[in-house]
């Protein structure tokens, strides 16, 4: 408990965040502890660690310790910042999107090999400017993926779609942080049930990404409570078995993707085997079947190229 008038430095007040972390079991306690008194002093660490020996004030040492009690109790991090690092770029996050995780760049860095000079603006051989790349991101949520590609390929016209209204305002609000609005198209649909897209006379994409809900609802009692209770369960759970969304959009992908179009999927625990056998099971569309696997040697993501 605080005294009426702070007398706390912010060296003695991290040690007794990281204490009432440790205490609550919060993994990676002492990042959160740091990260939860950055923002409340509204300074980086650097600043925060030249002057440990500072006295907080009272209203800043109050909420303090409220974002303390609060990720002790579960919730996550970056909900408690409203802020999540992907790519280089910063992103605002609630509970109405997932949080970006380390692992989802992997598809970025996918998608990008997978494109080589086709992700280029210029053409190599003549300097002359490359045609427009017309790209998709399906389950878009904070609109990481579609926001990071708009950054990389300047002469990318990218959809970004959500089943979710209150994610895609957080997704628009990101665009205008990172300065890519005006390529960026946000659309309220259901995978790539586009309007004027359901059933394309002409196949339009070059390449679709997707980080889609691929957890099995029965699995819901495995996850951390970080996850099960605050992060928004239409972009985690995909039904009975995990598998659902992948098959719908694969299929929905295989009729809008033009020839050598690609398809870059973050795949999701143990699902890699399930998932290119659907793949193998049309093998007559689908040809550069590949798995990425992670840092940790889990298949993160599936990457296949449309042959028509």
């Amino acid at each position: 408990m605080l005294p009426e008038k702070s007398t706390i430095d912010i060296r003695a007040a991290l040690k007794q965040g990281m204490a009432e972390l440790r205490a609550a079991a919060i993994s990676s306690r002492t990042l959160a502890a740091e990260v939860l008194l950055m923002h409340a002093l509204g300074r980086d660490r650097a600043w925060m660690y030249s002057h440990h020996d500072e006295i907080l004030d009272v209203a800043t040492a109050q909420e303090y310790f409220a974002l303390i009690a609060r990720r002790a109790a579960g919730e996550p991090t970056q909900y408690l910042t409203g802020h999540q690092e992907f790519w280089g770029l910063d992103f605002e996050v609630t509970p109405a999107v997932l949080i970006p995780r380390p692992e989802t760049e992997h598809v970025m860095e996918v998608a990008l090999a997978r494109l080589g000079e086709r992700g280029l603006k210029i053409h190599l051989d003549t300097g002359l400017p490359r045609e427009t790349l017309n790209i998709a991101d399906v389950g878009t949520g904070s609109g990481c993926l579609a926001i990071a590609l708009a950054y990389e390929l300047p002469h990318a016209d990218i959809v970004a779609t959500d089943i979710s209204a209150q994610a895609l305002e957080i997704a628009r609000r990101n665009a205008v942080r990172n300065h890519v609005a005006d390529r960026v198209r946000f659309v309220e649909a259901d995978l790539l049930a586009l309007p004027g897209h359901e059933k394309p006379a002409k196949p339009f994409f070059d390449l679709i990404v997707s980080n889609p809900p691929y957890i099995a609802d029965s699995d819901a009692t495995t996850l951390q409570r970080e996850v099960r209770d605050h992060e928004p369960h239409t972009a985690l759970f995909a039904g009975p078995t995990g598998l659902e969304i992948y098959t719908r959009l694969i299929a929905q992908a295989r009729d809008q993707l033009r020839d050598r179009g690609i398809l870059v999927l973050e795949l999701g625990h143990d699902s890699a085997p399930h998932v290119q056998a659907l793949f193998d099971a049309d093998s007559a569309s689908w040809t550069k079947v590949a798995i990425t696997m992670d840092l940790a040697s889990i298949p993160r993501v599936l990457a296949a190229e449309r042959l028509r």
